[in-house]
C-alpha cells in the first residue's frame, strides 16, 4: 500500500469516527465510484484509535448519561466494523484471516466488540434483536437486504449518514455503500437493534 492511499484510508476513518461520534454521522461521504478499500492488514491499527477516542471520556469529564454511554459503545461496534475495510469476501468464512460473508462479518463484529454470539444466516440474524423503522436507525443497526430473490438474504451494519458496511458478494471486499442507490432502496428488507449485553440497564 502507498502512502498516499494510507493517508487516504486514515482521513476516512477519521471523518467516520467523528461523525458518529457528532450523533448519526452527517459528515459520513462514500460513493460507488470510490475504488475498492485497500488491503485491511493496516486499517485495525486506525480504526482502534479512532473508536478509543469516541468511546474513552477524558479523566475530568461530566459523567456520561446512560443515553451516551448506549451511543459510545454502538459507535465502538460500527467502529469495530470499518476495521474490516478491505477484507476479501468468502461464502461460509468467519474469520478476517480466511475472508468473510455477510453474516460472517456480523458476527464476527459482535462478538469481538460485545461478546455477542449471533446466528450464522442472515436470515436466523433477522430474528433476533428488536425491530425498527429506517427512521430510527442508529450506528450499529443491522440492516437486511433481498440480494438473492427471497428476504433477508443479505445483512450489513448501519453507521449513520444512510450509510452501511458489508460483505458484498464473491469477489468482492468488504465496503461501505450508501442505502440511497437504487439497487439497495429496492431490496431492503428492514432493520434490526441487537442490545448490547453489557449496556446498563
Amino acid at each position: 500500500m502507498t502512502t498516499s492511499q494510507l493517508q487516504r484510508l486514515r482521513r476516512i476513518l477519521v471523518s467516520v469516527g467523528l461523525a458518529l461520534a457528532s450523533g448519526c454521522g452527517a459528515g459520513l461521504a462514500w460513493s460507488r465510484e470510490a475504488p475498492d478499500p485497500p488491503e485491511a492488514a493496516i486499517v485495525a491499527a486506525p480504526a482502534v484509535s479512532a473508536a478509543a477516542a469516541i468511546v474513552t471520556p477524558p479523566a475530568a469529564a461530566t459523567p456520561l448519561t446512560k443515553l451516551q454511554v448506549l451511543s459510545n459503545r454502538a459507535s465502538e461496534l460500527a467502529l469495530r466494523a470499518i476495521g474490516m475495510l478491505g477484507i476479501n469476501y468468502k461464502y461460509g468464512g468467519n474469520t478476517p484471516e480466511n475472508g468473510l460473508d455477510c453474516s460472517g462479518l456480523v458476527r464476527y463484529v459482535f462478538k469481538e466488540s460485545w461478546g455477542t454470539n449471533l446466528p450464522r444466516t442472515a436470515l436466523e440474524i433477522s430474528h433476533v434483536g428488536e425491530k425498527i423503522d429506517s427512521t430510527d436507525l442508529q450506528p450499529g443497526d443491522l440492516v437486511f437486504y433481498n440480494t438473492l430473490k427471497r428476504g433477508f438474504s443479505h445483512v450489513g451494519i448501519y453507521l449513520g449518514d444512510n450509510k452501511f458496511i458489508h460483505a458484498p458478494s464473491s469477489g468482492g471486499q468488504v465496503r461501505i455503500e450508501s442505502m440511497d442507490l437504487g439497487y439497495w432502496k429496492k431490496r431492503f428488507n428492514g432493520a434490526r437493534r441487537v442490545s448490547n449485553p453489557a449496556a446498563p440497564q
